[in-house]
């Protein structure tokens, strides 16, 4: 079977001499030496600071909502927080977990990110943040988004998992919002095999998120907050620093696959709108079809020739009942409809990629 991604798999001999310093070390976990060694070289490497490395994407989001004094467990009131509803669950199911109110507001039909003209009518007092997501790695108006949390006295959390090594006016997308979050689970551009990271604006937020990770032990006989276990441990930064060593190959190779969808498929599906300002980084290959009907019949040929596609983002967040009540985001609905992916990896065979063009042709 064809998957639609699959995890990069890096040299098992430059990772087994990783795993054989962490049993010389004895060290498998608490900030041990490579989770160390992977914070700095991501730093260099995507042009950021106060990065934290934590277990999974969504306790990232969740450390970033408690630490920016966005999450609801420890407040009488329901504090809400505007998001989009065409996004993986994990933006909206962390919100909900942390007793936070997803309120959704609807996407631009070009750029399939958050549309800022919706976001002001959704504010009301109980509003505490605005979490946007960079959909399939395209840069949301940061800007106008900016300047609205701004004016309403608002944090800014930008879920970036789909957006790695992604620059915005030449600058890491990450370094815009209060907090961005990254998710470096297997099936990511980078990955920890599971995993996730933070960049703070401010570095007493990362102070926090240090101790918030690891209990909110502060030392041997020091409990200083409440806190949670979300440490990323050395197995997994092994893993990452393996195929940190090899992304340079790994963003070309996939450029190269969805080149190819680009000159084969224009004219018959539509592409995503791509923000002006930023690089695309070739994390996903999702097609927007005319009609739903078109999508399931080329959905169930592919599966007929044993390739995977997925329907990222489907169904439409505000269409779940336990995230929303009478919320209704009529754009986010038609396109996550009308939305399949395709698969897109580095190792991607131009024969395989070539079936996946006739059949949609």
């Amino acid at each position: 079977m064809i998957p639609v991604t699959k995890p990069y798999l890096p040299d098992r001999e430059k990772l087994n001499k990783y795993i054989d310093g962490i049993y010389e070390r004895q060290w498998f976990t608490n900030n041990g030496q490579l989770v160390q060694e992977l914070t700095r070289r991501l730093e260099e490497y995507l042009g950021v600071e106060n990065l934290l490395l934590v277990a999974n994407g969504t306790l990232a989001l969740q450390i970033a909502y408690r630490v920016l004094g966005v999450s609801g467990i420890e407040s009488d009131l329901k504090p809400e927080a505007v998001t989009t509803p065409f996004t993986f669950v994990a933006t909206a199911s962390s919100l909900k977990w942390d007793g936070v109110v997803p309120v959704f507001t609807d996407i631009d039909p070009d750029t399939w990110c958050l549309d800022p003209k919706n976001i002001e009518a959704a504010i009301t007092p109980n509003t505490r943040a605005i979490v946007p997501v960079h959909v399939f790695g395209n840069a949301c108006d940061i800007d106008a988004i900016n300047a609205i949390a701004h004016k309403h006295d608002l944090k800014v959390i930008y879920d970036a998992s789909h957006a790695f090594g992604v620059e915005y006016k030449g600058e890491s997308l990450l370094n815009y919002g209060d907090a961005a979050t990254l998710s470096f689970h297997a099936t990511k551009l980078f990955h920890t095999a599971e995993g996730g990271a933070i960049a703070f604006k401010r570095k007493e937020d990362l102070e926090c998120a240090k101790k918030m990770i690891n209990f909110g032990i502060t030392g041997p006989e020091s409990i200083e907050l409440l806190g949670i276990n979300a440490k990323m441990n050395e197995l997994q930064a092994a893993v990452g620093l393996c195929v940190l060593d090899d992304i340079y190959d790994l963003d070309k190779q996939r450029s190269r696959v969805w080149q190819k969808y680009l000159s084969e498929l224009t004219g018959l599906v539509d592409f995503q709108i791509w923000n002006p300002d930023c690089n695309e980084n070739y994390a996903y290959a999702p097609l927007l079809f005319e009609k739903e009907s078109k999508l399931i019949d080329v959905e169930m040929a592919l599966k007929e020739k044993n390739i995977t596609s997925r329907r990222y983002f489907y169904p439409s967040l505000d269409m779940l009942k336990y995230l929303g009540d009478n919320q209704c985001c009529k754009v986010s609905r038609d396109i996550s409809r009308r939305i399949l992916c395709v698969p897109i990896y580095a190792d991607l065979e131009e024969n395989i990629q070539s079936k996946i063009t006739d059949i949609i042709k």
